[in-house]
């Protein structure tokens, strides 16, 4: 059983600054904020490839199949580039934390029962 707090720290590490991968897309990103057209593009194009995407996941939803992490990832894609995407993927990254931490304890007590 993992606790409440050993996700946190797992979510913690996977989003550190330190990351290969964090670091070259923070300087590509660098790269495109010196070009102010190029800036408005790519905010253009992750708006709409996040909100494209979000809306694919809440067609799917009903449907058997990956509906809710569909919508998750296009909340990710528009939280690169909107502050208010990236603190709702926040929040729902803890909700989710926070529910696993749950089944996993009832889980636990059914066991013990």
């Amino acid at each position: 059983m993992v606790s409440e707090s050993e996700l946190q720290r797992e979510i913690a590490l996977g989003e550190s600054k330190g990351r290969p991968i964090r670091r070259m897309l923070r300087r590509i990103r660098s790269w495109i904020d010196t070009h102010p057209r190029l800036r408005l593009s790519y905010r253009i194009g992750v708006g709409l490839l996040g909100g494209l995407i979000a809306l694919l996941g809440l067609i799917l939803v009903p449907l058997p199949g990956p509906g809710w992490l569909v919508v998750f990832l296009g909340l990710a894609i528009l939280g690169t580039e909107f502050a208010w995407a990236h603190r709702l993927a926040a929040f729902v990254k803890r909700q989710l934390a926070r529910f696993w931490a749950w089944w996993d304890a009832r889980k636990s007590m059914r066991a013990a029962s």
